[in-house]
C-alpha cells in the first residue's frame, strides 16, 4: 500500500514533534527532586534555623537553604540573588550524586530594605525554583 505525500509529510512532522517533546521533558528534568528551599537567619547542624520570608533590616546575613533527593549524577546549581530584579550575587555549588543532599548559600544584605528574590538555576540558567523575601 503505497501512502500518499500529504499523509508521509504528516507522519514526518509528527515524528519530529514527539521526537522534539520527549527531548523537550528530559531537559526539563534537572536530575533531583527539590525538598525544601526556604529563607533562613542562619544555619545549625545543617538545618535551617529562623525560617522566614520577611528579615529586619539590620540582619546581617540571609540564607537560601536547599534539599535535594534523588540525586542521579553530579551536577552544579547556581543560587542567584536578585534585589529589586538587579542580579546582586551569583553562588555556585556542586550537588553530589545520592539519595539526598543538604547545601546553602548566604548573602550580607548591606542595609537594603525591599523585595528579595533567589533563584534556583541549573548550569544551562533555566529556573528550577525560586523564593521571594522582604527586608523591612
Amino acid at each position: 500500500m503505497k501512502l500518499r505525500p500529504a499523509v508521509l509529510g504528516i507522519v514526518a512532522t509528527l515524528a519530529l514533534l514527539f521526537s522534539f517533546l520527549s527531548q523537550a521533558s528530559s531537559m526539563d528534568d534537572p536530575g533531583f527532586i527539590i525538598n525544601r528551599m526556604v529563607m533562613c537567619g542562619k544555619i545549625a547542624d545543617r538545618e535551617p534555623v529562623a525560617i522566614g520570608d520577611t528579615f529586619s533590616a539590620v540582619t546581617e546575613k540571609v540564607y537560601c537553604f536547599l534539599e535535594v533527593q534523588e540525586i542521579t549524577e553530579e551536577t552544579t546549581v547556581s543560587f542567584v540573588w536578585y534585589f529589586e530584579g538587579t542580579e546582586m550575587a551569583r553562588v555556585s555549588l556542586p550537588l553530589k550524586k545520592g539519595m539526598r543532599w543538604r547545601t546553602y548559600a548566604s548573602k550580607k544584605l548591606e542595609g537594603l530594605k525591599g523585595n528579595w528574590k533567589v533563584e534556583l538555576q541549573e548550569y544551562s540558567g533555566i529556573v528550577l525554583n525560586s523564593v521571594a523575601f522582604q527586608v523591612h
